[in-house]
């Protein structure tokens, strides 16, 4: 009997670990962007919603900058989609590379991006514009086995409580505009 119960919890405590792995797997995979291992655009949304919340709090700015790759559609229609994807993937990895430990990115949709950065009023908000901006344009990017010179429009906007939210999206949107 004592053999069959230690059997039977053991199986229990294996069975629930695995239960625990998948649950975390299930997460990450419904949080995150599958192509370029960002946030997906529920996650950057709820990310930004949090920060304006805490920024409220704080009283501290959070910036808001709206990425988008420029002329991507000819990337795809001259190289494919699958080098569309390696483009995608490199660039999204360049602009995480740029952005500090605490700031926060996501693939907004298609070929655009969306970058939050607590603390940042609209002259840090534009100088990481900028950083990221001049990074993927340095960037020496391969496509199908061809160099594609990649740049980026991008427009920034703050925000500084919860009901700011979509004002520094349509602020961020309509910069971006301007700036294609």
């Amino acid at each position: 009997v004592l053999l069959s119960f230690v059997t039977s919890t053991a199986r229990m405590l294996v069975t629930q670990n695995r239960l625990m792995l998948a649950k975390e797997a299930l997460r990450r995979e419904a949080s995150r962007d599958s192509l370029t291992g960002l946030w997906n655009h529920k996650a950057i949304m709820e990310i930004l919603e949090r920060e304006l919340v805490r920024a409220e709090r704080d009283r501290q700015p959070v910036g808001v900058i709206m990425v988008d790759v420029d002329h991507f559609k000819k990337v795809n229609d001259s190289r494919g989609h699958a080098a569309g994807d390696a483009v995608l993937r490199i660039i999204a990895s360049g602009i995480a590379a740029m952005v500090r430990p605490y700031d926060s990115v996501g693939r907004y949709g298609g070929e655009e991006f969306l970058i939050v950065a607590p603390g940042c009023g609209i002259g840090e908000t534009w100088e990481l514009a900028e950083r990221v901006r001049t990074h993927i344009a340095k960037c020496s990017i391969m496509a199908g086995g061809v160099a594609v010179q990649v740049t980026l429009s991008l427009g920034i906007a703050t925000g500084e409580s919860a009901t700011d939210l979509e004002k520094a999206m349509s602020g961020a949107d309509a910069a971006l505009y301007r700036a294609k």
